[in-house]
């Protein structure tokens, strides 16, 4: 037996999706609000994710110096939209409906009360394994 027999990929434990209903506003028949799926995303996936949403910002008073800043709000948004199953925010049609042409800016749309959203936000990066809300992280680096 390998020393690393624990480690190997047939013993790694896959991750089920989540369900989650976003908005009120949008409701079964029943007047249910409507449960959308979602996925885990991968270390890597994630990686990708923040860094296409980092800037490097001069420091002030400090010519020729910058620091990364990652622009939370859009990273939150495209986390949520590469974590959705269902509905399928890529769909032209659904897109077309809202009159809008990309997934971010049908969530948007698709959840338009910053309270809900904000729920939302909050939801997934539990669901996605921070413990910790990037909006907590935020307030306590300003204290």
């Amino acid at each position: 037996m390998s020393k690393f027999a624990l480690f190997m990929k047939s013993n790694k434990k896959e991750k089920d999706n989540g369900y989650y209903a976003p908005t009120a506003s949008l409701c079964d028949e029943a007047g249910k609000p409507v449960e959308w799926e979602f996925r885990h995303l991968t270390s890597k996936e994630n990686d990708s994710l923040r860094d296409s949403c980092t800037i490097e910002v001069q420091v002030t008073g400090k010519p020729n110096m910058f620091r990364p800043r990652v622009n939370t709000s859009q990273y939150l948004n495209k986390m949520i939209c590469e974590s959705t199953v269902y509905p399928d925010l890529y769909d032209a049609a659904l897109q077309d409906s809202y009159g809008v042409k990309t997934p971010e800016e049908l969530l948007y749309a698709l959840v338009d009360d910053s309270g809900e959203y904000s729920e939302l936000c909050a939801w997934i990066q539990k669901f996605q394994g921070f413990n910790r809300t990037l909006e907590d992280e935020v307030k306590e680096a300003k204290n």
